[in-house]
């Protein structure tokens, strides 16, 4: 076997691990020059896509935690990630559970924006589309099941519905969310890193899945908008974790975001880019003791 032969397959190699995907498209991808041993999982081509992404993420993190299944961090057990939109595959005892997280609601009482501001869900054949009503940023949903239809919430006090109730263009608390989602850090580049950062997590379900396998579930959250923790027991240790994360290009550099300097240095389990940053990280298992990362051990 050829030197580029040998190195096509490493990177369809971690191109599966991260995806889900069969390795011969992922060959044909690396053959292609599609994926690279720097970047062996496409990314998103424009910012409207990779802000999206990262708003799933964001919402699904915190929705989920505690409350996954196993081999499934954020609902999805497979992605064909590309340059212009994503398809993931949806797991079938969370689809609904992803569809509520993911649909913007508006809250009365509190006030503030759940979901994701601006995201409308369509069918389109055998699959559940999700946009932006405010760009052209798409990611599309496969169920196993072809004939499934989804159960969507319905209007609940105190919360309204917006998805339902503007269909087709932004309510203004949704523009003045994706304002704010920009606007977080104060700096335009810490706010491209973390669109750039948080997509790339969404197109790597099978690498993070694996932090859900002995239990079936993990502990997610976010600290505003710039960050995602990933909270495990029982399962890969958070170092080989991390360097497979790594491997798969998920804190590559890619042009125009600047490198931030940080006041502290990164500590282990915290994966960098410019001032946004992924935390892995394993703790002891409880099982037998009551209480797990917020739910109760079983």
């Amino acid at each position: 076997m050829s030197g580029r032969t040998d190195n096509r397959h490493r990177v369809a190699t971690i191109c599966r691990g991260a995806t889900g995907l069969a390795h011969h498209t992922c060959l044909k991808w690396a053959a292609a020059g599609l994926i690279t041993r720097q970047q062996p999982v496409p990314d998103a081509g424009g910012a409207a896509q990779r802000a999206f992404e990262a708003q799933m993420v964001h919402a699904l993190a915190n929705a989920l935690r505690d409350d996954q299944r196993q081999g499934t961090l954020l609902g999805f057990t497979r992605a064909v990630p590309g340059a212009d939109g994503l398809v993931l595959g949806l797991h079938p005892g969370l689809a609904d559970r992803v569809l509520g997280a993911l649909l913007p609601r508006m809250d009365d009482i509190y006030g503030g924006i759940r979901g994701v501001p601006g995201l409308r869900l369509a069918p389109q054949g055998r699959e559940w589309v999700v946009g932006s009503v405010a760009g052209n940023a798409v990611v599309r949903l496969l169920h196993p099941d072809a004939d499934w239809r989804p159960r969507l919430p319905d209007h609940a006090d105190g919360l309204t519905q917006l998805w339902r109730r503007d269909r087709h263009r932004l309510h203004p608390a949704e523009a003045a969310e994706l304002t704010a989602w920009t606007g977080r850090s104060g700096d335009p580049d810490r706010a491209r890193s973390q669109d750039w950062l948080l997509s790339r997590v969404l197109r790597r379900p099978q690498l993070l899945g694996v932090t859900t396998a002995a239990h079936g579930w993990a502990n997610t959250y976010t600290h505003g908008s710039m960050d995602l923790v990933v909270e495990w027991c029982c399962a890969m240790e958070a170092a080989e974790l991390e360097q497979r994360l790594r491997r798969s290009g998920l804190a590559h550099r890619p042009p125009h975001v600047a490198e931030q300097p940080r006041d502290r240095p990164w500590f282990g389990g915290e994966i960098g880019l410019g001032g946004a940053f992924v935390t892995v990280r394993r703790q002891t298992c409880p099982v037998g003791t009551g209480v797990v990362l917020g739910r109760r051990a079983v």
